[in-house]
């Protein structure tokens, strides 16, 4: 007992040394790569952090963390520029979340590579992934979530102009993050649908949009989250009157837009966009002074950042104003630099509106670039079109599968309805058939026991008679000894008495007379005698008179001769209860069978003992049959059962108007030696 217990509380002392050893290599790899997300590390250093929890996650035998590893590791290179490894480990972590059917990672996965095709300025293959990521989200009931990709997926939907689809995402987003009161992203749906109004040129409606953004604005908590938010809106206000040319209002916005004096240090090419703008704004409502300065200092600002499409905007702005400057030179030169770094960024927008000064600027060239304004304005329509037609088919196919998807569902819940219905209806035709070969076989045994008790009772009766006619018997013996044998021998006696006295002649003679009826006594003692004798070796078999009795009743009422042949020295009734009740049912059924079929004339039984085996036949003269062929109906199941029940064998030998042959052999031997507990037991 006590070794037991000592082995249980090791076992005990292993599972939880093992739980404690995987819950400290768990955090071990999530520490790991918490530290290569720090931005205050070295890059080199990150790099290595991240490594190093990449190859534990990899032999990680926990297959429900490990999505949660590699999206982890996946949002981490994300932030380390690392496409490579990023797309490693989001194709990993969509792997293993599909294994364990982890919705939830999944969808951080399409996000995260979404974000990543967004930043590679592949708005369709960005827009493909947030959609997945919306959908998986919406079929776990993540409304918060799903509503920010339907966000993200109109933010890609404007990057091509497709300003229908991305209005009708954002207001989808707005009603599933308006229940929940999620202030800042209800801002960024309202702030969004502001600028694609003012695509639409639809100005007095962007207004609307930007004044709701600016109430949930107030609504939101974090300081530092206003403080930028507020900053981004004025910005965008200012667009929608810098588009109207309405260039004086549109400055105060972008001059509270550059209030902030931490904006050049925490974000400084947000800080060189809003002061473009303001320049421009300036330049084109008549203020040159100190305009010049403001676009180079922007221009400054975006080549520290290397920012090579806002480098192309700068001196896109610089050429517009030597424009007005009447500088054809200056203005030339900068619109050239305009175009270079457009084409470097592959800023066709940007390249499209240089093209465009560069036809009034460059005389010489011309030609040249009006033909390359028109085909790239139809470059970038079809563009458009055909970006716009994609996001129409992702959205149609995405939508064809969850149908089919669907569809295949609904097919598969009938297709179980129609098995399990199949099944149940197979079973409760298997528990009716059962009940049934139940209830058949209960009839059977009680028709059995029924006819085994009809027979017990015949063989009842028949003893009852042999034991009345024994009585009879002695009845009449005692008579005979009493009447006869008896009242001689109390005459002798008496006479003989009174001759002892007496010694004369005649008393001789009498006494002579006397020993005459004794000896006629004796005659008749030894008669008597004799018929004991005959009685005590002559046997009286109780079975064999009821099969005696079975063949004249089946003769008698049928005009069939019989005969019955069987060994006289086997005491027959010492053989067990069930086997004479079984031997007597068998030789009734086949009787009644030749009876009911074979049209006979005569009919032999006939019982052979050897020393283990007791051979019975049944013989008639019929018209027989071929046994072969025979169909077995219920009395030959029956013969077949008891037949069986008496570990026999038995066989039919039939001919064509020949007659028929039944054979049973049934083993005796453990019936027939030992008689005196065979007779107890059926009596």
């Amino acid at each position: 007992m006590i070794s037991c217990t000592i082995f249980a509380l090791a076992c005990n002392l292993g599972k939880e040394k093992s739980e404690i050893s995987s819950t400290v290599a768990n955090d071990s790899i999530l520490n790991l790569i918490d530290r290569g997300k720090d931005r205050n590390l070295p890059l080199q250093e990150r790099a290595l952090l991240l490594q190093k929890a990449h190859r534990a996650a990899s032999s990680s035998t926990n297959d429900t963390l490990k999505p949660k590893y590699f999206s982890q590791l996946s949002l981490a290179y994300l932030g380390l520029k690392d496409s490579l490894l990023f797309r490693t480990s989001n194709s990993e972590s969509v792997k293993y979340a599909k294994i364990v059917n982890d919705l939830k990672t999944q969808a951080e996965a399409h996000w995260d590579l979404g974000s990543f095709f967004r930043t590679s300025v592949l708005p369709d293959s960005a827009y493909y992934n947030f959609r997945k990521a919306h959908l998986l989200y919406n079929s776990i009931g993540d409304d918060f979530l799903s509503g920010r990709m339907l966000y993200n997926m109109a933010d890609s939907q404007v990057d091509v102009k497709d300003y229908t689809g991305a209005e009708v995402n954002t207001i989808k987003a707005i009603e599933l993050l308006k229940p929940i009161e999620e202030n800042r992203h209800l801002y960024n749906c309202y702030n969004l649908l502001g600028s694609i109004s003012n695509e639409l040129k639809e100005y007095d409606r962007a207004l609307g949009y930007f004044n709701t953004a600016a109430e949930y604005l107030g609504k939101i908590s974090d300081e530092n989250i206003r403080e930028r938010y507020y900053i981004s809106l004025q910005n965008n206000m200012g667009n929608v009157f810098k588009q109207q040319k309405m260039f004086r209002q549109a400055i105060p916005y972008y001059q509270k837009a550059l209030e902030p004096d931490s904006l050049l240090i925490k974000q400084p090419s947000e800080y060189a966009l809003y002061l473009d703008n303001l320049a421009s704004s300036r330049l084109n409502a008549g203020d040159t002074l100190g305009v010049k300065d403001q676009l180079l200092e922007a221009l400054e600002i975006r080549k520290e950042e290397n920012e090579i499409a806002a480098i192309a905007k700068s001196y896109f702005s610089l050429a517009e104003y030597y424009m007005l400057e009447k500088d054809t030179v200056k203005a030339l030169a900068n619109a050239k630099l305009a175009e270079q770094f457009a084409l470097a960024s592959s800023n066709n927008k940007r390249l499209f509106e240089t093209l465009g000064i560069l036809v009034h600027l460059d005389k010489e060239n011309r030609m040249k670039h009006t033909l390359d304004y028109i085909q790239l304005n139809e470059k970038l329509i079809q563009e458009e079109r055909q970006a716009r037609d994609k996001f129409t088919r992702i959205s149609f196919e995405t939508a064809e599968v969850s149908a089919e998807n669907l569809e295949l569902t609904r097919k598969k819940q009938i297709w179980t309805a129609v098995a399990v219905g199949l099944f149940l209806l197979g079973l409760a035709v298997y528990i009716i058939i059962s009940q049934r070969v139940r209830n058949q076989s209960l009839r059977f045994q009680q028709q059995q026991q029924a006819s085994n008790q009809e027979i017990f009772d015949l063989m009842l009766s028949q003893k009852q008679k042999i034991e009345e006619t024994k009585k009879m018997e002695q009845k009449r013996i005692s008579e005979e000894l009493h009447d006869g044998v008896l009242g001689k021998m109390l005459g002798a006696r008496m006479v003989l008495t009174g001759l002892n006295k007496r010694t004369n002649e005649e008393a001789v003679e009498e006494r002579a007379i006397a020993i005459s009826a004794l000896k006629d006594v004796e005659g008749e003692v030894r008669a008597i005698s004799h018929e004991l004798s005959h009685a005590a070796y002559q046997n009286i078999n109780n079975f064999i008179s009821s099969i005696k009795d079975l063949l004249q009743t089946v003769g008698s009422a049928n005009g069939i001769d019989h005969a019955f042949e069987y060994d006289e020295s086997f005491d027959w009734d010492s053989m067990k209860g069930e086997m004479k009740i079984n031997l007597y049912r068998m030789i009734q059924e086949t009787l009644q069978n030749a009876v009911k079929h074979s049209q006979c004339k005569k009919i032999l039984v006939n019982f052979v003992r050897t020393s283990d085996l007791l051979n019975v036949t049944i013989t008639d003269d019929g018209i027989g049959f071929k046994a072969k062929t025979g169909k077995k109906g219920i009395g030959m199941r029956n013969i077949e059962s008891r037949v069986g029940k008496l570990n026999g064998t038995w066989d039919i030998n039939s001919i064509v108007d020949k007659g028929s042959t039944i054979t049973f052999n049934i083993p005796i031997k453990e019936y027939a030696e030992h008689p005196e507990s065979a007779v107890k037991e059926e009596v």
